[in-house]
């Protein structure tokens, strides 16, 4: 019996892609590879030349992602890896200061653990196992976590539908100890209650937690909240607003919107069911105005064909939030589809502020919260654009 590891060979343009500080390689520059769903496995050029070790899938197009790089010594990473790697992202979140109960520990290949995502809910901890070679260690996974952070229970939500590219099922599971079926917890002085079974994500958008602290900086006067879902920027903007109307399409989410502000002790929030798109336009046509306004939309563009049709409806949100704005207030407006990049999204805003004839300066540029790492030579991790307008004329 051989006692070679798992091996893969790759093209020319894969090696390269590796030596540009990409971990990802696709099907199209495999050149052989004789291995089992989710191994980790030696990659190498066609000349033989060691590139490092990656975990492989026999199903998706990413067919590699790149756990280590090396291209001299060839010996396999130490059984201690995955154990080490999720130390070093949670004690990484422990030097920046979150104000909050709920956020980010691992994220994927920005804290080198390819495809997992775990994330902390007061002492429950969701996990998500994207790939075969990550899903093949959850256990190992969710014993490395119990071991560290001691949570009450550790829930395995493995039903985001981009598993089906890997040939996996989408389950949900409690993996260790007990899950409720809702968790509290606090981001800064807003308390919010948690459905981790079912909500969207891993029960809420952590991605944007920096942001909607941010944006509760700039509010004042009336505000307006555009796609508001839970309410996560609605309900820190009300403590500087005196008003705040959070406009959702979902009645389910109003309703869990209105218990948050309950909650909350908040009063002067008006949680109102309604298309954004229509809502935005008949308060136009009624003459409101507001000092402070929030778009933070569902992602328009999931792939490169659906962009044409997702600039059209960026623009047409951000010019009748414009219009709505009163001179001298902010304009928080976000896109979280990778597919259109800052350079195209703020092309965006300078056509809606064209046709809307409005002057207005970009006061910050920002991006996810820091518990959900970009890297530098990987675009595909930077995927939230949020950009603070003030409205001069």
């Amino acid at each position: 019996m051989s006692s070679l590891p798992p091996s893969v060979v790759v093209s020319r343009r894969g090696a390269e892609r590796v030596g540009s500080g990409h971990p990802w390689i696709y099907r199209s520059d495999v050149i052989a590879a004789d291995v089992q769903p989710g191994d980790l496995v030696r990659v190498t050029s066609e000349r033989q030349r060691p590139l490092g070790w990656a975990l492989w899938s026999d199903q998706s197009q990413i067919s590699l992602r790149m756990v280590s790089v090396d291209s001299v010594d060839s010996a396999a990473p130490a059984d201690s890896l995955w154990g080490d790697r999720l130390r070093a992202a949670i004690d990484y979140r422990a030097t920046l200061g979150i104000d909050a109960t709920a956020y980010r520990l691992v994220h994927g290949e920005a804290d080198r653990l390819p495809a997992l995502i775990v994330d902390r809910y007061d002492d429950v901890l969701v996990v998500q196992t994207l790939c075969q070679g990550m899903d093949r260690r959850l256990a190992e996974i969710v014993a490395g976590l119990v071991e560290i952070l001691q949570p009450r229970g550790v829930l395995a939500r493995n039903d985001p539908k981009v598993r089906r590219l890997e040939g996996l099922a989408e389950t949900i599971a409690v993996a260790y100890g007990e899950v409720p079926e809702r968790v509290e917890i606090r981001e800064g002085r807003i308390l919010h209650d948690v459905d981790v079974w079912h909500g969207q994500k891993t029960g809420l958008f952590l991605d944007q937690r920096e942001n909607r602290q941010v944006a509760a900086g700039y509010a004042r006067g009336r505000a307006l909240d555009g796609f508001s879902y839970h309410g996560g920027f609605a309900l820190q903007l009300a403590s500087r607003c005196s008003s705040v109307l959070a406009l959702e399409s979902s009645s389910h989410a109003v309703a869990g919107l209105r218990a948050g502000a309950a909650r909350n002790g908040i009063t002067n929030l008006d949680a109102r069911e309604a298309n954004v798109f229509d809502e935005l336009r008949e308060l136009g046509i009624a003459g409101e105005r507001f000092d402070t306004i929030v778009l933070d939309p569902p992602a328009f563009a999931k792939n490169k064909a659906s962009v044409e049709g997702a600039v059209a409806g960026y623009k047409e949100i951000n010019l009748r939030a414009l219009k709505l704005l009163n001179p001298g207030g902010h304009l928080i407006t976000c896109s979280c589809s990778y597919n259109i990049d800052e350079p195209l999204f703020l092309g965006v805003l300078a056509a809606a502020a064209a046709d809307a004839g409005v002057t207005a300066a970009i006061v910050e540029k920002r991006l996810q919260a820091r518990d959900h790492p970009v890297l530098l030579n990987v675009p595909e991790t930077y995927y939230l654009k949020c950009i603070v307008l003030r409205k001069l004329a």
